[in-house]
């Protein structure tokens, strides 16, 4: 996808500049495939390419024919990052590349079940990344434009994923799991690796100081419903950690209501569905479902629960979606739902904030006006790892300089409309 922007009014300069954010983007999808190929040649993981062009072919391409295509990318992805030194690099490199776009606040999330073994565990897993996120932080705000508060500053937090689903293959860490509940019920195991996650992502948070600012469900939807986390997502909720949930991606607006409810989901990753009634599963017990979906969207709307939109992502996995005009995101708007512009993966995608937002511009008509709400509520409806107050100043200090950006582009006056 080019860079390339079709309008005057919102130019894609003024796009790059502006301070951003990312709330919904995983690091095993977003690893640099330079760095995919040096850590595969270091580590012995065959690739079906060992150029960037090949890779581009073959793995992460423009489209995808469904779902599991696009997912095949993450198991040489995953594959590469199985030591603390992956990690980190991971964590620096995916930092540095979202500052080089103006990404100012992000929040990276990713399942450290993957990367465990038998020489590494989720807390080390966490720690590894945050050592390489910490790095490019410090480094970034050590520049002079930011020291002297010309700037705002450069922050992050980490979101731990549990899983819907998972089988022996994806880890080592899930094969000994899955060996040593071999006689428990499948939606038991699952279950109970959630909440062994829960329980690590908590002790991460309060015994070891790491910026953990919340605690996602990925996976499959289909057959693998969000109510079957319930324990875990009680645990974090009791702890004060903050809750987002894959819901209404590939599914129907009921995954959307169980993240709501019986997930206390903060926010929802991608939420696609949410205002379509033509998505409720036949085999649903619903009657009405004009009237479901209006409620649920005015429950949504009205707590504010922001929609974490990809819409790039869910046009690469949506075969029904033959272009970006037919995704929701314009009526979402339109319904005055909270959202905010997300990539999903950088690499798997093959796309950036900027480009995002440049998709929202020119194909839902997306104004300076509604452009400033949609980014400025990214700040907002984040997870900051900061006390209120904090939070409070730092995104005062971010809105400042959306107007010093937006002053330098359109001028004074102009800005000030």
């Amino acid at each position: 996808m080019a860079e390339k922007l079709n309008t005057e009014a919102i130019p894609l300069a003024f796009l790059r500049d502006l301070p951003k954010t990312d709330l919904h983007v995983h690091l095993d999808g977003s690893l640099r495939i330079t760095t995919l190929i040096d850590l595969a040649k270091e580590y012995g993981v065959k690739l079906p390419s060992y150029t960037e062009e090949g890779l581009r072919e073959l793995v992460f391409k423009d489209r995808y024919e469904s779902l599991g295509d696009y997912l095949h990318g993450f198991s040489y992805l995953c594959a590469v990052m199985q030591s603390e030194v992956a990690l980190e690099r991971a964590g620096y490199e995916f930092a540095q590349d979202n500052q080089a776009e103006g990404v100012r606040y992000l929040e990276v999330r990713f399942a450290p079940q993957l990367h465990v073994h038998e020489h590494m565990n989720a807390i080390m897993v966490l720690k590894a990344v945050n050592r390489g996120l910490k790095k490019a932080g410090d480094e970034f705000n050590s520049r002079k434009e930011v020291v002297s508060g010309a700037e705002p500053p450069f922050g992050y937090g980490i979101i731990v994923s549990a899983m819907r689903k998972f089988t022996a293959g994806f880890s080592e860490y899930f094969a000994n799991f899955v060996s040593a509940h071999r006689f428990s019920p499948d939606k038991r195991i699952y279950r109970e690796a959630s909440l062994q996650l829960a329980r690590a992502a908590v002790i991460a948070r309060d015994e070891y100081g790491l910026p953990v600012v919340g605690f996602d469900l990925a996976g499959e939807e289909a057959g693998y419903p969000a109510e079957d986390h319930r324990e875990a997502f009680g645990f974090v909720h009791k702890h004060f950690m903050n809750k987002t949930v894959h819901a209404g991606e590939a599914y129907g607006p009921e995954s959307i209501f169980q993240a709501v409810t019986d997930l206390h989901a903060d926010r929802i990753g991608h939420g696609t569905y949410l205002l379509d009634s033509s998505a409720i599963s036949a085999t649903s017990n619903i009657d009405d479902k004009e009237d479901y979906v209006s409620r649920l969207g005015e429950f949504v709307a009205d707590r504010r629960i922001t929609l974490e939109i990809c819409l790039t992502s869910n046009l690469q996995t949506n075969p029904d979606m033959q272009s970006i005009d037919q995704h929701s995101f314009g009526r979402l708007r339109k319904n005055r739902v909270s959202t905010t512009i997300c990539t999903d993966n950088r690499t798997v995608s093959n796309t950036t904030v900027t480009k995002e937002l440049a998709l929202a511009v020119k194909h839902f008509g997306v104004d300076r006006r509604d452009l400033k709400s949609i980014v400025i509520y990214g700040f907002k409806r984040s997870f900051y790892p900061g006390s209120y107050l904090e939070k409070r100043k730092y995104v005062r200090q971010v809105i400042d300089y959306y107007d010093k950006i937006e002053a330098k582009h359109f001028g004074e006056a102009k800005a000030r409309k």
